[in-house]
């Protein structure tokens, strides 16, 4: 198992880019995933990277190698999920990743629900609004806020995700209450989520003519939605929010919805996962959990029922 070990932190230590950050997604400390990466490379007769003080990447040999090792370790967890299917209970660990508003208000409660009633599992959370590769970052399920446009991946939809637009109300008694979609690009800050390769540089809003694509500006953004929110009740700009994020503060009037006859585009909260996890037993049982407490989590935020 030692081998096999030396296998799993050489191919996260390529998809993380770092000893570190592959030692720690393994719960190993750096000294103990550095000496599994040198034994390897002793074994092997071959060096698998390349170190700078800055950078450490893979040499032509660790590529090559890095291929074929994911193969094996794809093959063995097949075989581990044709086996577990035969056991009474599912074992093992579940990568999971969400958006930080849907993560933290509607995943992360549900957690500790699935671990109760799996004991044998192990759920690793890791939450983030920008876009990750599934694949590439060895993900079991990772939620999402959005239209996906992998076709590789298979998608669960757990619900409709309506979006709203909303200020605080000092907000619009110092600039004005936008009366169409026009007003937005004239006299009005708009909080942005940007980051590396964010699509959403603009706001696409349902109008009696179709959608309609708007070049928004603001002088804020921020790469964390619960940022924009707190800078919305903070009075700093209009935003663009799934509806069932900002429910209690347009309840509590901390928030005012704007512009509510054109409304941005609904979008679906839903789940990927790749097709080959879809014989693994732990792998279906956490998505058709999440799938059935999320959507009454999900209900219960945006009605407040």
């Amino acid at each position: 198992m030692s081998y096999l070990e030396s296998l799993r932190v050489f191919t996260r230590v390529v998809e993380l880019g770092s000893i570190t950050s592959g030692g720690r997604d393994l719960r190993l400390t750096p000294a103990v995933a550095s000496k599994r990466i040198k034994e390897l490379e002793k074994h092997l007769g071959v060096r698998l990277f390349n170190r700078t003080t800055r950078s450490l990447t893979p040499t032509e040999a660790g590529q090559l190698f890095y291929t074929e090792a994911k193969k094996v370790l794809e093959s063995i967890e097949d075989a581990e999920a044709v086996v577990s299917q035969f056991s009474a209970a599912p074992r093992g660990v579940i990568r999971v990743t969400a958006p930080l508003g849907v993560g933290r208000r509607i995943i992360a409660p549900l957690v500790p629900g699935f671990v109760e009633d799996y004991p044998a599992t192990e759920i690793r959370m890791r939450m983030s609004d920008r876009k990750v590769d599934i694949l590439a970052d060895g993900l079991d399920v990772a939620f999402f806020i959005g239209t996906p446009h992998d076709s590789t991946l298979k998608m669960r939809k757990i619900a409709d995700c309506a979006r709203v637009l909303c200020a605080a109300p000092e907000y619009l008694e110092r600039h004005g209450t936008p009366q169409v979609p026009e007003d937005l690009l004239t006299g009005h800050n708009c909080l942005l989520l940007r980051y590396p390769r964010s699509p959403e540089y603009y706001w696409t809003l349902e109008t009696p003519e179709g959608p309609r694509k708007l070049e928004v500006s603001g002088k804020y953004d921020a790469d964390d939605s619960d940022v924009l929110t707190n800078w919305a009740l903070d009075g700093r700009g209009i935003v663009n929010k799934p509806r069932f994020d900002v429910a209690a503060h347009l309840r509590s009037g901390a928030l005012v919805e704007v512009l509510p006859d054109t409304p941005p585009e609904p979008t679906i909260f839903g789940c990927l996962y790749p097709h080959r996890k879809l014989q693994d037993p732990k792998i279906r049982l956490f998505v058709d959990y999440a799938v059935k407490h999320g959507l009454a989590a999900f209900r219960h935020s945006e009605t407040g029922k």
